[in-house]
C-alpha cells in the first residue's frame, strides 16, 4: 500500500494532508525519512513515525483508555467535554467509538474501536462478556445485599419486558477495603448503580477494573491510552 493511503486509513487526514506530511519530511520508517507519498509497504506488522511518535499500522483500532472522572462517553457531549478529546486528532478521525458507555463520573476501563462487530460482540448480552466493576458504596455492603445481586434484582425500565426480568450480577463479592467488586453481562443504563440502590445502597464512586479477561494496565495513568493488538482483542472478548 502506498505510504500516502496508509496514512490517510490510518485517520492522519486527508489524501492531500497526508502527501503533505510526507512532503515535509515527517513520516519515517526505520529512522529513512521518507519523501515519496506513492511508495509501498506491506502493512503487515509496520510500524511508521510521524514527527518521532511510533504509530503501528492497524487495519481496525482497538484503544484502550483509562477514563478519568468529568468525561462524557460521546461525539456530542452536553455538560463535560467527549472522552474523545484525550485522544489524538488521528485517532478522531478514524472514527472511533467507545464500545458502551460510562457515565460522567465513572473512571476506568474503556475500550474504543472502529471496528463494528467486535463493538457488537463486546456490549450485546448474548455473548456474556463480563465487565467488572468495584464501587464505593455509601453504607458498608452486607451479606444480604450481595445475596440479592447474584439472584437477581428488578429494575425499571421504559419498555416492560425488560422491567419483569431479573437482572443478577455474575458476581459481587465485598473487597477487603469494603469495596463492592461486582461483574455485570449487560449494559442497561446506569446499571450498577441502579441494582446497588434495588438492594437498599448508594454507590458514591464508580470504577471499571476489567472487560472480559483484560485488565486496565496498573501504571496507565488517567487519560492514558494505549493500542490494543490481537492478543488483548482475545483477552477482552472472553466469557470465561
Amino acid at each position: 500500500m502506498a505510504i500516502a493511503q496508509i496514512l490517510f486509513t490510518q485517520g492522519f487526514g486527508t489524501r492531500r494532508t497526508c502527501a503533505a506530511m510526507i512532503a515535509h519530511g515527517w513520516v519515517t520508517i526505520q529512522g529513512r525519512v521518507l519523501d515519496d507519498p506513492h511508495e509501498t509497504f506491506d502493512t503487515a506488522g509496520l510500524v511508521f513515525e510521524v514527527q518521532g511518535k511510533p504509530w503501528p499500522y492497524h487495519e481496525k483500532a482497538l484503544i484502550l483508555l483509562h477514563k478519568p472522572a468529568g468525561y462524557e462517553c460521546s461525539r456530542k457531549p452536553k455538560h463535560h467535554p467527549s472522552v474523545l478529546s484525550l485522544l489524538p486528532e488521528p485517532l478522531r478521525e478514524r472514527d472511533v467509538q467507545p464500545v458502551g458507555r460510562l457515565d460522567e463520573d465513572t473512571t476506568g476501563l474503556l475500550l474504543l474501536t472502529d471496528d463494528g462487530p467486535l463493538q457488537h460482540k463486546l456490549t450485546s448480552p448474548k455473548y456474556h462478556v463480563p465487565k467488572l466493576y468495584q464501587a464505593v458504596c455509601k453504607a458498608p455492603v452486607d451479606d444480604t445485599q450481595i445475596r440479592r445481586l447474584l439472584e437477581g434484582v428488578l429494575l425499571e425500565e421504559r419498555i416492560p419486558a425488560l422491567a419483569e426480568e431479573p437482572v443478577q450480577a455474575a458476581s459481587a463479592e465485598v473487597l477487603p477495603d469494603g469495596r463492592l467488586q461486582m461483574a455485570l453481562t449487560e449494559g442497561r443504563y446506569h446499571q450498577a448503580k441502579r441494582m446497588v440502590a434495588a438492594v437498599g445502597n448508594r454507590v458514591l464512586t464508580l470504577h471499571r477494573q476489567r472487560i472480559g479477561a483484560l485488565e486496565l494496565p496498573a501504571d496507565l495513568p488517567e487519560g492514558g491510552w494505549i493500542w490494543l493488538g490481537d492478543a488483548e482483542r482475545d483477552l477482552a472478548m472472553r466469557a470465561d
